[in-house]
């Protein structure tokens, strides 16, 4: 049996996700592959309850690194019971965020170094990255304008606009070393122009994949 293929989407705030990944759904299942979707930090009640914590505001000042410790904590717990599982058995997962993220909210957002995040990262994923990922990219103001207008902010949410600016330019680094993963999508543009972008590059892969 061959391993499913597993595909991650990533931005940052009010980028349009949780809308594209249905789209993504749409186009993966109209070609009868079973699909899993999933997302981080989360997947499993046990990391559900982690993401609760990494995203609760608090009075107490979070130290970034067990916040990042956390964020991998709840990985491996999502990565070894659901992710891996599924991969296995011939299923494709589709997963809102992955270890790029990680990259760019502590990694280059909180300052933490890359290196130190490259050893939890093998520690924990022993070499398994992404088959594709989507970089759902727009002007920080935007997104978080976009962000504000849907719902309470979640403690990452409630961030200052540099600590974004700092993430996205991280999401750009991550696009510099691995760009035969990476398919970045300008999502400031209307949902319809995105959506046609998205479908037309996701189809062609499909094809790729499914020849």
């Amino acid at each position: 049996m061959q391993p499913g293929k597993f595909i991650t989407v990533e931005g940052t705030e009010g980028v349009g996700k949780s809308t594209n990944i249905e789209l993504i759904k749409n186009l993966i299942e109209a070609r009868n592959i079973e699909l899993v979707i999933t997302r981080e930090p989360g997947g499993t009640p046990l990391a559900e309850e982690i993401r609760e914590l990494l995203l609760e505001k608090r009075e107490e000042k979070f130290d970034p690194t067990a916040e990042l410790l956390l964020v991998f904590a709840a990985r491996a717990q999502h990565l070894n019971t659901v992710i891996l599982p599924a991969l296995n058995e011939g299923k494709w997962v589709l997963c809102d965020r992955f270890t790029d993220a990680t990259f760019a909210y502590q990694g280059a957002g909180r300052g933490l170094p890359w290196d130190t995040i490259s050893e939890l990262e093998q520690l924990v994923q022993k070499g398994r990255q992404p088959d594709m990922t989507l970089l759902l990219d727009i002007s920080v103001r935007i997104g978080l304008e976009r962000a504000s207008a849907r719902a309470e902010l979640d403690r990452f949410e409630s961030e200052k606009i540099e600590f974004f600016e700092r993430v996205r330019q991280g999401y750009h680094e991550r696009v510099k070393q691995r760009p035969e993963i990476f398919f970045v999508v300008d999502a400031g543009k209307s949902l319809e122009q995105v959506q046609t972008v998205i479908e037309r590059q996701l189809e062609h892969q499909l094809d790729l994949w499914c020849s």
